[in-house]
């Protein structure tokens, strides 16, 4: 009977290993999440995440919550990237995976990246509902610029066109603006996924970095508008001026002049709403700005 009940239990073992290899079998070899380094930030900051590599790969790819994470060479044998944490990407850690492509072979790294959870502005409105819902014709106007701008959010330039560091696009009062949720009439809002600079009308408007103007706009909420594309993944927004100085496909450089403080559109004065995108992460601009930088200049709040 022992023999029966051995042979019973060893057959029971056999078929849920099959099943579940990994999990019973405790020689079976494991990929440990967050072996090559730790990393932690705040909803809304961006990372600089620097990898040492062997060889020369062909590339270097991360990703994060299901965004790809270009990587480039910083000084050899090490690479670099951008890792943007979106305004609402869950407390707790994640993982970053990076994958490092050769002629001949793949290496992956795994970093464990800990998002803190970071406490934004809310403002309670009371306003007419005229004044909050649209009409039919508004609406499919909106839509359709919502389209136009998801549209080239999603085409990502696979080089990069920024170099050194970034600067601010305009002097000017920062509001703290970026992460805030409006809640209208008792209904919340999408919060603000940009930073507002209070500026004088007229003021010069530049980029913040190299790259190109993807789309120019005059659209019904933010007005007169450039989205310059920095390439991998990263473009930026300037909304609300009351003119735009460079054409759909120009090259800019850091520090030229796109547009002027206006306050077109859905806006209560003059000012720049200044946006950023990094390969899909909604992120504050000015975190950018602080972040350091071996190649070229450092960025510099003040220019």
């Amino acid at each position: 009977m022992k023999r029966r009940a051995d042979l019973i239990a060893v057959m029971v073992i056999v078929l849920m290993a099959s099943v579940f290899p990994v999990h019973l079998l405790p020689s079976a070899p494991q990929e440990m999440r967050g072996t090559d380094g730790q990393l932690s930030g705040k909803q809304g900051q961006v990372l600089l995440v620097k990898v040492p590599v062997d060889g020369q790969p062909k590339s270097v790819t991360g990703l994060f919550l299901k965004r790809r994470i270009p990587f480039f060479v910083d000084s050899a044998p090490q690479y670099m990237g951008l890792l943007g944490i979106d305004l609402e990407d869950a407390p707790g850690t994640h993982e970053l995976i990076i994958d490092l492509h050769y002629p001949n072979a793949r290496r992956r790294l795994s970093y464990n990246v800990l998002v803190m959870k970071e406490t934004y502005p809310v403002q309670h409105l009371t306003l007419p509902r005229d004044k909050v819902d649209l009409d039919e014709e508004s609406l499919v106007r909106v839509k359709a610029e919502q389209d136009q701008v998801q549209a080239v959010l999603a085409t990502a330039t696979q080089e990069r066109l920024w170099h050194g560091g970034f600067i601010e696009p305009v002097q000017g009062t920062m509001t703290g603006a970026f992460g805030r949720v409006r809640i209208i009439n008792g209904q919340p809002r999408s919060p603000h996924n940009g930073e507002d600079i209070g500026a004088p009308l007229g003021a010069d408007v530049v980029a913040m970095n190299d790259g190109v103007a993807r789309l120019t706009v005059d659209h019904f909420f933010s007005g007169k508008g450039v989205f310059l594309d920095h390439g991998f993944g990263f473009l930026s927004m300037y909304f609300h001026l009351s003119e735009v100085a460079v054409r759909d496909g120009d090259s800019v450089k850091r520090g030229q002049v796109i547009g002027k403080v206006g306050a077109s559109g859905r806006a209560t004065g003059p000012h720049l709403h200044w946006g950023v995108r990094l390969n899909g992460a909604r992120v504050d601009p000015y975190s950018l700005l602080k972040l350091s930088l071996r190649e070229g200049e450092p960025s510099d709040p003040g220019r």
